[in-house]
């Protein structure tokens, strides 16, 4: 998962870690969807808001369950950001052409006892926020809940890594980046930590090996540490960590078991890090500056974007982005196109086929996803090497850009779902997702 806005998160996220059981949130006790709506629950209404309503900092619970279903659109009242600036231009306008018939779409869930559910059962059971479906370029499906509108804005959560991925692979697809360079040699800073071993490719397919844990359950875990570098608020006085993403990078050590670089494939979010270091020192420009350069300011976005950043200014390369739904949308079409934009390359073509090819397929098994069996990583994208050749970039509490191919379908999801983890959510997404995939391909 993303160790994303920094220890307030990691601290929220103790609360749910190792929960099992049925798909649906609601089983393990949490509100449902409507029962946790931020506007049924007045959160941060009047002037000021009652003190029981209020959501601030340093409570650090912004990101406690059912808070957090107002704080995804809010992250700015909580946290320094970044803006990811869309340029002077014009907005490029979306067609509409709504399909009322999608919320009728019927599929079963893939685990558990489970009734057949329809599109429209299955976006309060993964407490979506905001839901677009793109099919042939035009809006086919649009909905907004929650904390979102259409003029909001929404935390992208690890989404941010394939956006990170795609910057890099557009500079490995323009010569300007060296995928089988070792790290040491872009960011000498790295030698001795165990990145500077890793091949480029490596930190972009998440196959590094090095020390880290993501176990929320113990207190000297790894994690914490990584949070404690990230935070952008004042620490005490006795504090002697590192301070900031890059200088913690610098500490992490070797897979303590031996395992090598490009054996197994690994979710962990500093990789996202230093390969955000690596696109800002080939590049020199910050993550944010080239994000805007290359794609916001050039695929006529309707919003600014934003991300957070750690004490010293860097941005989150792997959890930091919030942005519109529709703004999302745009770039999803545009990887959709194989990289073009209303007739321009804004995309090397190169970098879209090398994400769409998919990274190694013993890597992958190794880290045992159960609902994603069969498929990959390549770039920061998930690919799922399923019969339409679907890939998406994922965040947690349900964030997706599910890319179809075959389907020529975009769909784009903001969500708060109680639970960080997907494998609690896909069951009741991946197979809604096929549904409505074949439900358009019929409609042709």
């Amino acid at each position: 998962m993303s160790s994303s806005i920094s220890r307030v998160l990691a601290a929220a996220l103790c609360a749910v870690m190792g929960l099992s059981g049925a798909a649906w949130a609601q089983a393990d006790g949490y509100p449902t969807a409507a029962e946790s709506d931020p506007r049924t629950l007045g959160w941060m209404e009047g002037f000021p808001p009652p003190p029981d309503l209020r959501i601030t900092n340093p409570d650090s619970v912004f990101f406690s369950f059912p808070r957090m279903r107002w704080s995804v659109c809010h992250l700015r009242e909580f946290l320094p950001t970044e803006q990811v600036s869309r340029g002077l231009g014009a907005p490029t306008d979306f067609e509409y052409a709504l399909d009322d018939g999608i919320d009728s779409v019927t599929f079963r869930p893939l685990r558990g006892d489970v009734e057949e559910m329809t599109w429209e059962e299955s976006l309060a059971a993964n407490y979506t926020d905001g839901m677009l479906i793109l099919h042939r370029g035009r809006i086919v499906y649009e909905r907004y809940f929650g904390c979102l509108d259409e003029a909001g804005q929404h935390a992208a959560m690890s989404m941010t890594k394939s956006f990170t991925g795609t910057l890099a692979e557009m500079l490995v697809a323009e010569g300007a980046l060296d995928d089988t360079a070792l790290v040491s040699e872009i960011i000498p800073e790295l030698e001795v930590s165990a990145f500077g071993s890793a091949t480029v490719r490596q930190v972009m397919d998440m196959t590094t090996a090095f020390e880290f844990s993501e176990d929320y359950g113990d207190p000297n875990a790894a994690i914490w540490v990584y949070n404690a570098a990230a935070s952008p608020f004042p620490r005490d006085a006795d504090y002697s960590g590192p301070n900031g993403y890059f200088e913690f990078l610098q500490t992490v050590g070797p897979d303590p078991s031996g395992l090598e670089h490009g054996v197994e494939f690994h979710y962990r979010t500093p990789n996202s890090d230093v390969l955000g270091w690596i696109i800002s020192r080939v590049s020199g420009m910050e993550v944010t500056e080239l994000l805007s350069d290359r794609i916001w300011s050039r695929m006529g976005a309707e919003q600014d974007a934003y991300m957070t950043v750690d004490g010293v200014g860097t941005p989150f390369a792997g959890g930091g982005l919030t942005a519109g739904l529709r703004d999302l949308g745009r770039f999803g079409q545009i990887v959709l196109n194989g990289g073009t934009w209303h007739g321009e390359q804004i995309i090397p073509a190169a970098a879209i086929e090398s994400i769409r090819g998919g990274g190694s397929l013993e890597a992958f098994a190794a880290a045992g996803y159960a609902d994603l069996a069969g498929g990959s990583y390549r770039g920061q994208w998930w690919i799922f090497n399923n019969a339409h050749g679907a890939f998406a970039a994922r965040g947690v509490h349900g964030q997706t850009i599910y890319i179809d191919p075959t389907a020529e379908m975009v769909i784009v999801r903001f969500a708060s779902f109680p639970i960080a983890f997907n494998s609690r959510i896909d069951p009741t997404s991946l197979p809604a997702y096929q549904a409505v995939a074949e439900y358009l391909m019929a409609q042709d």
